[in-house]
């Protein structure tokens, strides 16, 4: 086992750590270590940045605009996004809708939509969590009726994440009610948000911040091209699909990032002249913290060497990162709130100077934190996965 870079390897991660540093955009970089939301225009200007450099869709074929990457160079070019404070491109139209186009497309379909994803002309979210069919996705009730060369579609989805900049989105929809086992009879559709019939509105989280919606669908006649796969076969489009979902959730480099930030806030002095770094007591979660980011960065390392001689995705075992991921980001948030104290309130921050202006952000920053344990299947359904598909149990 190899759980080093390769000399060529270091090369391209300096390559992909000097461009940037060139080329990212000030105030993204700012927005982004500054906790503060993205607007439709950021993301849309950093794709057509990525697009220029033929960086934007590493991952795909070649054929379609892909780099070629092997997985440890995808690997090195997203921890050193993290690390920089570059935003990720928001995954539903890149990653999981092309992916799903790639494997199940019509030659059309993949004409049609991937060009328009790959330069960053189209901005997809994804239409799957309903009210009372979250976690257990299979119980979704919204329905599409084929009616001629359309379907109709009507019904509601939740938590739809950056929905308001939406173009397009990606549905699962029920096509046959009747089907014996409630994975059956689901179908994927590719639906306009223009469409008439489709109203969005706001769901405000607890940090304030308008990033999720839900969405509804008012008999919305979708053209039956729009179909991926066979109908009422959705199911294994969607399980095809949560694969690429999941495996993006360690976020390595950004945690990473934030802890070194962590570790400068901690260190600096507190009102009785001692900093909380000298407490053992935050000492101790903090150096705990740390050696669970370096054991999962070790963890990644070692599938990486692992897919790099078979050729073959992790499987279940992306859920071991996803877990691990996601619980570190919460410790991180959960640090800061303390290094900071009383000032992590909302709107803390006065124009004095003598507050730092990031305070007032720590505390929405938590809050939305508290999500990443449930989005991409929640860390209990992943340690079913790993039961089931990893123990056998």
């Amino acid at each position: 086992m190899d759980l080093n870079y390769s000399a060529d390897e270091r090369a391209f991660r300096d390559e992909v750590r000097a461009w940037l540093a060139a080329n990212l955009p000030d105030d993204i970089r700012d927005k982004v270590t500054g906790y503060r939301h993205l607007g439709k225009d950021d993301y849309q200007r950093w794709h057509r940045i990525l697009a220029a450099k033929g960086w934007s869709v590493p991952h795909w074929p070649v054929e379609w605009g892909g780099t070629g990457w092997d997985v440890t160079q995808r690997y090195i070019y997203d921890e050193e996004f993290g690390l920089a404070g570059a935003p990720m491109l928001p995954p539903f139209g890149p990653s999981m809708c092309a992916s799903v186009l790639l494997r199940f497309g019509t030659p059309a379909q993949k004409a049609r939509f991937l060009p328009r994803i790959r330069d960053g002309l189209d901005f997809w979210v994804q239409g799957y969590s309903e009210p009372g069919a979250g976690s257990d996705l299979a119980a979704l009730k919204t329905r599409a009726v084929r009616q001629g060369d359309h379907y109709v579609v009507t019904g509601q989805k939740i938590w739809t994440t950056l929905g308001h900049y939406g173009d397009w989105i990606f549905c699962l929809v029920r096509t046959d009610p009747g089907a014996e086992k409630r994975q059956e009879g689901i179908s994927f559709l590719l639906i306009d948000m223009a469409t008439p019939g489709i109203t969005v509105r706001p769901l405000i989280l607890m940090d304030g911040g308008h990033e999720v919606n839900e969405v509804f669908f008012d008999e919305v006649k979708v053209p039956v091209e729009n179909l991926v796969h066979e109908e009422n076969k959705g199911w294994t489009v969607a399980k095809y699909l949560l694969g690429h979902e999941r495996l993006g959730s360690g976020n390595v480099g950004s945690s990473k990032r934030e802890l070194a930030a962590l570790k400068a806030l901690a260190a600096k002095e507190t009102k009785n002249g001692r900093p909380l770094l000298d407490d053992p007591r935050f000492r101790d979660r903090l150096t705990r913290t740390e050696i669970e980011l370096d054991a999962l960065e070790l963890t990644a390392m070692r599938f990486l060497d692992r897919m790099r001689r078979s050729g073959q995705p992790p499987a279940a075992d992306a859920s071991m990162l996803k877990i691990r991921g996601t619980e570190i980001q919460q410790s991180i948030t959960e640090l800061m709130m303390q290094a900071v104290g009383p000032m992590a309130q909302p709107f803390a921050a006065v124009d004095d100077g003598s507050v730092d202006p990031l305070s007032a952000r720590y505390t929405p920053r938590y809050c939305n934190y508290r999500k990443t344990t449930i989005y991409a299947g929640s860390n209990e359904i992943q340690r079913n996965i790993i039961a089931k598909m990893t123990l056998g149990l």
